[in-house]
């Protein structure tokens, strides 16, 4: 993952850790103390609400001590790679697109972020300046021509 990404994931369990889940634990509090639990809506919904966060934050801490940190700015080179930012036009429509090239969990197609994984990417990655790449993509087949490859 980039920087960047990792920046995120940390930023969200420490919001999730000191935040939400105090919230939630007082939010189960004032619900017990109304009472009968087997009916109390206000109840359940703090307990569902509090799975959530804690599935949510072992999800993150295991994505944080599996994770691969790159910086992209000390990376550099011609070739489309991980973490690349690839200026692309497509053969067709000749609209402009750019697009880096980042984790799964990072991916965010209208910030111009797709994840390795994605058909996008996999046509990218290899390839350099001048080439023309075939993507599939649910509207079809789409060609496009990398412009330009940054490390930003």
């Amino acid at each position: 993952m980039t920087g960047e990404g990792y920046r995120a994931l940390d930023e969200e369990l420490k919001r999730l850790k000191s935040v939400e889940r105090p919230s939630v634990i007082a939010a189960i509090a004032e619900a017990r103390s109304h009472g009968d639990l087997s009916e109390n809506a206000e109840y359940h919904a703090a307990k569902e609400r509090q799975g959530w966060i804690e599935g949510r934050i072992a999800e993150i801490e295991d994505k944080i001590s599996r994770a691969q940190v790159i910086d992209v700015s000390k990376l550099s080179g011609k070739q489309v790679k991980f973490g690349a930012t690839v200026t692309v036009v497509d053969e067709d429509t000749e609209e402009q697109a750019r697009y880096q090239i980042v984790g799964e969990h990072e991916a965010d197609v209208k910030q111009g972020r797709v994840s390795l994984s994605s058909p996008i990417a996999r046509g990218l990655i290899g390839k350099e300046p001048g080439e023309t790449v075939e993507v599939t993509t649910p509207s079809g087949v789409k060609a496009y021509e990398i412009l330009k490859v940054e490390w930003i």
